[in-house]
């Protein structure tokens, strides 16, 4: 699987990176945490400060479009993500620890 970065749009306030980047792959389409994890050391970060929000693969192409948002930290990515996009994307947050915990 080849990754390709697009374009890259800083929001500071955030405290993250948008970035829209290609895949060319061989087989099927790669799973989101596939994705995930060769767009997180194309980058030089770690897996959990990358969340994968969208891949859009043509039909019969073995190409696929794709959007994500890279934090600074992890801690900021819990922060602002939305709870499902965490879910999707295996990224652990304390609270889902401490609820882990408590049951």
């Amino acid at each position: 699987m080849d990754v390709d970065i697009i374009s890259e749009e800083e929001n500071p306030m955030l405290h993250r990176t948008n970035v829209t980047f290609e895949l060319t792959h061989d087989e099927a389409t790669p799973s989101r945490l596939q994705v995930r994890d060769s767009l997180a050391a194309k980058m030089n970060k770690d897996a959990d400060e990358v969340v994968i929000r969208k891949l859009d693969t043509k039909f019969g192409m073995r190409k696929t479009v794709g959007h994500a948002k890279v934090y600074e930290t992890s801690a900021h990515a819990t922060e602002v993500e939305q709870e499902h996009m965490l879910e999707r994307n295996k990224i652990v947050t304390d609270e889902s620890d401490v609820e882990a915990e408590e049951a």
